[in-house]
């Protein structure tokens, strides 16, 4: 038929389809599945890719989460050195008074505290093995760094700390490590602690490091409490 036979509606809706047989007309041996730009490895790739992506996001929400619950969980702290703790007695003399209102200025000095406090303990069996405690409170976003700078502070003080290592951090966690070093005053085994709402430090005159991480956790629990 020939352009000038075309009626107008066959010009506004063009021809119409010709059926030749019963079943579908494959128009192409092109396999659209195996197209680089259809479903074929590439989906597959990008449906790889998305789900690592979730995966990833994922645990790093739930990261996000435990370190959000920690933090919540660890962040309202109280020190408190009672009287009395783990064998030993508190000096209230004016003498260790004024050593621990040093070692307390001192270490507020470092950190940005919202209280500090500062005690010396004798041993009643061995005066020779007197400890000296002193921290405070804060919310500490990265308590093990914090931790960390405390030490190297130490070391500068002292001129150096040696065999720092990681010990078990007792019931209320966070990070506690424990190093040693040598001074006027003689051998100290030195320990820490932090979490997201304290930091402490303790030094421990003529003891061995492992006596004084047993000691520094015993302290721990008897001086610090949560809300």
């Amino acid at each position: 038929m020939s352009d000038a036979h075309l009626t107008e509606r066959q010009l506004i809706e063009g021809p119409e389809p010709v059926e030749l047989t019963d079943e579908p007309i494959r128009l192409s041996t092109h396999d659209p599945e195996r197209s680089p730009q259809g479903r074929g490895p590439m989906s597959r790739r990008r449906r790889i890719a998305l789900t690592v992506a979730l995966v990833v996001g994922l645990a790093g929400a739930a990261a996000l989460g435990t370190a959000g619950w920690r933090i919540a969980r660890e962040k309202d702290v109280r020190l408190d050195p009672p009287g009395h703790l783990a064998g030993l007695t508190r000096d209230d003399s004016d003498r260790a008074r004024s050593t621990a209102d040093y070692l307390r200025a001192g270490f507020a000095a470092d950190i940005d505290l919202d209280r500090s406090i500062g005690t010396v303990y004798r041993d009643p069996a061995d005066e020779k093995r007197t400890v000296l405690f002193f921290g405070g409170t804060t919310l500490l976003w990265q308590p093990e760094r914090d931790l960390d700078s405390l030490f190297r502070l130490m070391a500068d003080e002292t001129g150096r700390v040696t065999d720092v290592r990681t010990v078990p951090a007792g019931k209320y966690g966070g990070v506690m490590k424990c190093g040693r070093t040598s001074g006027d005053g003689g051998d100290f085994a030195i320990c820490g602690w932090a979490d997201h709402g304290s930091v402490a430090m303790g030094m421990f005159a003529n003891r061995s490091v492992d006596d004084s991480a047993g000691l520094f956790r015993q302290l721990r629990e008897g001086i610090q409490t949560r809300d």
